[in-house]
């Protein structure tokens, strides 16, 4: 295995971790998100800490995608490899400002009393979940359009490694997922809307298609880019 395909198997292995450690977050963070009265069941429940492990680990996996193949593709663009380093390093840390909210939470039903006052309690809670939805638009949407759809898609385009009409579905994607966020942020779509999930959608089947391709196929560099990195 050439050090081009072991660059693609890894990139393409934590690009898997993406999916399984940020879907299986939400699974352990499912009592706090629906559970109104939560925050006053009082005790520490350790489902969410281990949600917040599988986020950091997710916070993990998004950088090491973009810093396994920058070596590589910094040849094909430094600038737009570079861009896909900070975009995702910029998206952990958004995703990490959403683990610190709901640990926060946590800490205060760890230490809530029956002479706490439920409703300071509850106003609290909310404002620690409103702010951890909106570093959950400005990660995903935004720095995931942006980076992952767009940036990553021009890459992929430029060197050939992925199949172009493959490529294009990011280079479209992105900028879709980035003006859904945008609508967002300016209340003409709902957060989890369909419309939302509709300019994502093309998003998700990139993301989804390049991770199966990196691992099972490998990045198909054109002849003068692989003769320079072997």
């Amino acid at each position: 295995m050439n050090p081009t395909r072991k660059s693609s198997l890894v990139f393409g292995l934590f690009f898997f971790g993406t999916f399984i450690f940020s879907i299986s977050a939400l699974f352990f963070y499912e009592p706090l998100f629906n559970n109104s009265d939560y925050l006053l069941l009082g005790g520490f429940d350790t489902n969410i800490s281990i949600g917040a492990l599988l986020e950091i680990l997710l916070a993990i996996c998004n950088i090491a995608t973009a810093i396994v193949i920058y070596p590589i593709f910094k040849q094909v663009s430094g600038s737009a490899s570079l861009g896909y380093v900070a975009s995702r390093t910029v998206e952990s840390l958004l995703t990490l400002s959403g683990v610190v909210s709901l640990m926060s939470i946590m800490s205060l039903r760890a230490d809530f009393t029956t002479g706490s006052n439920p409703d300071d309690l509850l106003l609290v809670k909310q404002m620690f979940m409103a702010f951890h939805d909106w570093t959950f638009l400005l990660g995903p949407q935004f720095c995931s359009g942006l980076g992952n759809g767009l940036l990553l898609g021009y890459i992929m385009y430029r060197s050939g490694a992925v199949p172009k009409p493959m490529a294009w579905i990011g280079i479209i994607g992105g900028p879709l997922a980035f003006i859904g966020g945008v609508l967002v942020l300016f209340h003409v779509l709902k957060p989890f809307s369909l419309g939302l999930f509709a300019l994502t959608s093309l998003e998700i089947i990139w993301e989804l298609s390049i991770t199966v391709y990196t691992i099972f196929f490998g990045f198909k560099l054109i002849a003068k880019l692989e003769k320079r990195i072997l």
